[in-house]
């Protein structure tokens, strides 16, 4: 069984589709506004049910986003491109076809990270299909309701080349990609409300062969841990069939995360199954040059450049750099902090809080319900580097500024948690040591991690107060 990374005997290649709902306020060709979680069929009309006789018209908002999204992934932006009918019957698309983007797509070729991007372009979204069970019957009978709510949803997909390897590598991407989305504000990327949906094109081939395998398509992924265990799942099931001697079949799977398993939905369809055709109703897009350098000026840095200059400027390690630029909204709060210690914190160690102690702390809180200042969780760390709290009650000033805001000095002084004086810290460690005096034998035996015991007594007599590596360095001064 493969392990996600490669076998000595098979590699894994994999490629995604990336569909990111856009947040615009009305539909790719209509005027109906977009809506998640309103009463079903309510935001609908001639255009988006596709009665006959009704015309599209493009989005304008929707081809800025485009704009922005293939310009941000270094895209390649076609001066004129086409808009397509891919035809193919299914409940969920009133008019037959949805209207998409086939040869001529908005943009092709770019990049992300480590992995090329194939083809980025424009398309609508199809209705929602609520499938009723036992407790969902309909006339007596089970039954699939749609919702055309959000038929029409303006919709940009990114597709990459098989360039990933692991489905580690997958779910990482597929990270980045969203954070990036996120950044520019062109989506709210949301996976649990659909907002962004992946599929996933895998396929083995032994190693250093250079032509690929037969493809599968996993769909609809909708975290990124179902992302990874799904491709996961098929490349054992693909591996365990060509070791057996079998042969991969195309197809599309539906991957269930409760059970692990994998269950064919169709043959997987090629181009000429969807039969495209140019959508006689839309005249081509050709981008002038004032839209592409509005689109341009309209993005911001982006995550990856600003993980690459907390590593550069700051000194962070890559993976606390990823952390912090990810999320946007931490990465501006670590930001201002590091501006507003002016260089009493030392930026790595700010780093270093802000991902270990202050984020586990805000736990889901949204940005505006954080109570702890910038400047107040620099000045902590600078407290702490200043030898004036220790670690553990600097956590507990934490916890207060979190829960309170405040100022952390006015709360070390009211709840009495200055570091613990030389002369105090002496008595204290005499007392420890006389109380303790199994550990001292074990200690002086050179059972080292006897002194454990010891300075956790400290701890608590001190309330946290005292510096862990002062209490070891008493400790052994008075056993020499």
């Amino acid at each position: 069984m493969t392990t996600g990374a490669p076998t000595r005997e098979y590699e894994p290649i994999i490629g995604l589709e990336m569909h990111v709902q856009l947040k615009t306020r009305t539909k790719m060709f209509c005027g109906c506004e977009l809506s998640f979680g309103d009463e079903p069929n309510t935001h609908t009309c001639p255009v988006c049910l596709g009665h006959p006789g009704s015309l599209p018209v493009v989005n304008v908002r929707a081809v800025e986003y485009g704009l922005m999204i293939a310009l941000a992934l270094r895209c390649d932006i076609a001066p004129r491109s086409i808009f397509h009918r891919k035809n193919y019957f299914y409940p969920d698309l009133p008019k037959g076809y949805q209207i998409s983007q086939y040869d001529i797509p908005l943009a092709r070729g770019g990049r992300l990270g480590d992995v090329r991007i194939h083809r980025v372009h424009l398309e609508e979204d199809a209705a929602k299909l609520v499938h009723a069970g036992e407790s969902g019957r309909i006339h007596g009978s089970e039954a699939s309701i749609v919702d055309f709510n959000r038929g029409g949803t303006p919709l940009v997909e990114i597709v990459t080349e098989p360039d990933i390897r692991s489905p580690e590598e997958a779910a990482e991407f597929g990270r980045l990609l969203q954070a990036t989305m996120r950044r520019m504000g062109v989506s709210d990327v949301n996976m649990e409300e659909g907002s962004l949906r992946a599929d996933a094109n895998v396929s083995i081939r032994p190693v250093g062969e250079a032509s690929f395998g037969t493809k599968t398509e996993l769909k609809n992924m909708n975290s990124w841990t179902f992302l990874r265990r799904g491709i996961q799942a098929e490349l054992e099931r693909q591996e365990e069939i060509v070791r057996s001697g079998g042969e991969v079949v195309q197809e599309t799977l539906h991957f269930d995360p409760q059970a692990g398993t994998l269950s064919p939905l169709r043959s997987k369809e090629e181009a000429h199954d969807y039969r495209y055709f140019p959508e006689p109703d839309l005249v081509p897009l050709a981008p002038t040059e004032e839209m592409l350098e509005r689109a341009g000026a309209a993005i911001p840095e982006l995550p990856g450049e600003r993980a690459q200059r907390f590593e550069r400027d700051l000194g962070l390690p890559e993976e606390t750099a990823r952390v912090l630029a990810h999320r946007f909204e931490l990465g501006d709060f670590y930001e201002r902090a590091v501006s507003a210690g002016d260089g009493a914190a030392n930026p790595k160690t700010l780093a270093n809080w802000v991902r270990n102690e202050l984020v586990p702390r805000l736990g889901d809180a949204e940005p505006e319900q954080w109570k702890v200042e910038p400047a107040a969780l620099a000045r902590l760390v600078a407290l702490v580097g200043e030898k004036a709290v220790s670690q553990s009650a600097a956590k507990e000033v934490l916890d207060t500024l979190v829960s309170e805001g405040g100022d952390p000095q006015a709360i070390v002084d009211a709840k009495g948690l200055g570091r613990a004086g030389a002369d105090e810290l002496a008595e204290v460690v005499e007392r420890a040591l006389a109380e303790n005096a199994d550990a001292v034998e074990k200690i002086k035996a050179g059972q080292d991690k006897a002194i454990g015991a010891i300075v956790g007594a400290v701890m608590r007599e001190t309330k946290g107060r005292a510096d862990g590596g002062e209490v070891q360095r008493l400790i052994r001064q008075r056993l020499g």
